[in-house]
């Protein structure tokens, strides 16, 4: 089970955040400010926080920087009624890994929380898991069914990227960019070969779709077994 830290110095707030993050199954510890946080920190193993910005003695911003420079790399979500840019750009300067301006749809924070959490794992683990199909990121290997596939560094890192965010449309400008580099020689038509020998190997895979969005790029989607 994952704990989340809740810091907030309005206590139905707190409350309500920390009842609905229950009901979805983490568990919570709560602070009033920062300085209950960071003491919280010091006794607890913590998977996320979730902070508002202005608390008194030591508001969200202060906090985040605290804990950067202390080097706890676990996600953290700010929330604050400040919405202008300056506002959001200070946020992740700090080291924010998310943003959210009240009021909030405690289902949407909810939904944040469960993309943040396994961003964080899959860069900790450095693996991937799609239903049975298990992508290993150190040893460029994908097990279908505990049977493994090495793929060339190119194809995996390809399927790697999309498969980490399912739905996600990444344009063949974006992954030429990062995998291929910004100085590569070779052209787009190079994403749209790798993606057809993806599709190739997995074309009997009941976990995921690679899907062509005419006009954009690609994107992994699951399928519903």
């Amino acid at each position: 089970m994952f704990t989340i830290l809740v810091v907030e110095d309005d206590d139905n707030l707190r409350k309500l955040f920390c009842t609905v993050l229950n009901k979805n199954g983490y568990q919570t510890i709560d602070a009033k400010d920062g300085y209950e946080a960071l003491d919280c920190m010091d006794k607890n193993y913590v998977d996320l926080l979730i902070s508002d910005v202005m608390m008194p003695n030591m508001d969200g911003y202060e906090l985040t920087r605290e804990l950067r420079a202390a080097h706890y790399e676990i996600p953290i979500l700010l929330i604050t009624v400040k919405e202008s840019f300056q506002d959001k750009q200070k946020g992740f300067l700090s080291g924010t890994d998310d943003y959210m301006v009240k009021p909030i749809d405690v289902n949407e924070m909810v939904l944040r929380v469960e993309a943040l959490l396994r961003r964080a794992q899959i860069i900790t683990e450095r693996k991937l898991t799609i239903g049975s199909t298990i992508l290993e990121y150190d040893t460029l290997t994908v097990f279908q069914n505990k049977l493994p596939i090495l793929l060339p560094q190119k194809e995996f890192y390809l399927l790697y990227k999309l498969a980490s965010y399912p739905n996600k449309i990444f344009t063949r400008q974006s992954i030429m960019d990062e995998i291929w580099g910004m100085d590569s020689e070779s052209d787009e038509r190079t994403v749209d070969v790798h993606v057809n020998r993806l599709r190739d190997r997995f074309k009997e895979n009941q976990d995921f779709d690679i899907i062509t969005v005419r006009g954009l790029g690609y994107k992994v989607v699951k399928k519903n077994v």
